[in-house]
């Protein structure tokens, strides 16, 4: 039986026990004081990283947890997660809300809640796919910005103790518009510092999380289909559970308007096809490289089910917004890479005058209730953000297998 989590450990991270772990122990005390008996709402708790985040804190045991989410599904995933995992504490107000954070009807919640001790935003568009057209980058830019924005203003009513907003590290001299959005929001969130506390985290690629190309290896080898992966395109990895921990961590122990990130070698990078490799052969299956997907596919739908092969095409990455490998921070960054074992933390950022951040924000909307075209918004950001060297192939994942 192939087992997921044992996988991640020593063929994706090389981890036996998670980065974080002695940074935990070391701050447990306070991660208590913060958590034990506190109310905690979690935006986009149903996916990937926020439902970490939230096995991560209930450690703690909160007395209040509220998750908002837009997939129904998911958050019925979570609720049996959290009600089946043995040693797992659920608060006995435990409530779970399919809900877009900008709904009045969520606002609703939040007045007549009298806000919360801890606030976590994990709704995004987290996908470098997510930029195709005009009409995908606004509804990137709305999600990621707007809405965000609005959110904040909600949050003033009743400031929270600690509020973390995850980023990326595609924040970092973006090239893609997802990765632009992100660092919009850092410039955002952060000019709301002086109002309450603020952190955030850039980080890894997710092993395996919900949509990644990994965890496509799954799904088509369920199906009988070919395995596909950049050959060039290195990243770092953290496994689920890290992701949650780095995002609890940043949020209880950072102070106002610092960035975390994990403390990564260079070497710690690993391509795609590299992985890809390695889940062929953990599988039991040998590979045999196609040039080309339609090969590749013929092969999958004539294979017997007992075969020992498994068709794979690997490639270069092709398409927009791709970078080649990852970074967390850049030059003029304060960084303090000595409070914490496994954590990085960049203690100044470029702080933005909010009179600044809403005179972008006007501008975005004015441009979206007109005609208007992906360059143009390309061209707003870059004046908001001058390193922002977007990257147009004329080519989205969407067009790939």
């Amino acid at each position: 039986m192939f087992n997921l989590q044992n996988f991640i450990k020593t063929h994706v991270t090389g981890r036996q026990k998670s980065l974080f772990s002695a940074d935990i122990e070391a701050n447990r005390k306070q991660l208590a004081q913060e958590i034990e008996g506190k109310s905690v709402l979690v935006i986009g708790g149903a996916g990937s990283i926020g439902s970490q985040f939230i096995r991560s804190i209930c450690e703690f045991k909160p007395a209040k947890l509220v998750v908002v989410d837009l997939s129904e599904n998911g958050l019925a995933l979570l609720t049996r997660d959290l009600r089946s995992s043995y040693g797992m504490y659920v608060p006995q107000d435990y409530r779970t809300y399919t809900l877009n954070f900008a709904d009045p009807i969520f606002a609703r919640i939040f007045r007549e809640e009298k806000g919360f001790d801890i606030v976590a935003n994990f709704s995004a568009h987290k996908h470098v796919r997510s930029e195709k057209d005009k009409y995908s980058v606004q509804a990137l830019i709305e999600n990621n910005d707007i809405k965000a924005k609005k959110l904040m203003d909600l949050l003033c009513e009743f400031p929270p103790k600690h509020f973390f907003c995850v980023s990326t590290d595609k924040a970092a001299n973006p090239v893609n518009i997802m990765g632009a959005s992100k660092r919009i929001m850092e410039d955002l969130v952060m000019a709301y510092n002086d109002r309450f506390k603020v952190t955030t985290a850039r980080f890894a690629n997710v092993a395996f999380s919900n949509g990644s190309l990994p965890l496509s290896f799954l799904d088509r080898i369920m199906s009988k289909q070919p395995l596909v992966a950049p050959s060039d395109v290195r990243r770092y990895f953290v496994s689920p559970e890290e992701s949650g921990q780095i995002c609890m961590l940043a949020c209880v122990l950072g102070k106002n308007g610092e960035v975390f990130f994990p403390k990564l070698r260079e070497d710690d990078m690993k391509t795609f096809s590299e992985i890809c490799d390695r889940f062929i052969t953990a599988m039991g299956y040998e590979k045999r490289e196609f040039d080309n997907d339609e090969d590749a596919k013929r092969f999958a739908a004539e294979m017997p089910y007992d075969t020992k092969v498994w068709p794979v095409v690997y490639s270069k990455s092709d398409t927009t917004g791709e970078k080649s490998f990852e970074e967390f921070y850049v030059p003029g960054e304060k960084l303090n890479m000595e409070r914490f074992q496994s954590l990085g933390v960049i203690e100044e950022t470029i702080r933005r005058p909010m009179v600044e951040v809403e005179h972008f924000f006007d501008k975005l909307e004015d441009l979206f209730s007109h005609d208007f075209t992906k360059e143009e918004v390309v061209k707003a950001i870059k004046e908001f953000i001058p390193n922002f060297e977007h990257q147009e192939k004329g080519k989205n994942l969407d067009q790939k297998m």
